[in-house]
């Protein structure tokens, strides 16, 4: 899941943690996979989904929210 930060701003607080959540549970599946097999199928998912959890969390920073 790759969100933008257009379509990040858009979206409430609730939603952001919300997201937040299950974009750190997609990460530590694929992390797992990584460890498991030794490679990663899809090499740039993990990427961009560390970078839309970073994202996430610097709109809530800036929101003063987390």
């Amino acid at each position: 899941m790759i969100f933008r930060k257009k379509e990040l701003r858009g979206m409430k607080n609730e939603e952001l943690f919300e997201k937040l959540n299950k974009l750190k549970v997609e990460e530590a599946i694929e992390k797992r996979k990584r460890v498991a097999t030794g490679k990663l199928a899809k090499g740039s998912k993990l990427r961009e989904t560390r970078r839309t959890i970073a994202r996430i969390l610097t709109i809530l920073h800036e929101r003063g929210v987390a």
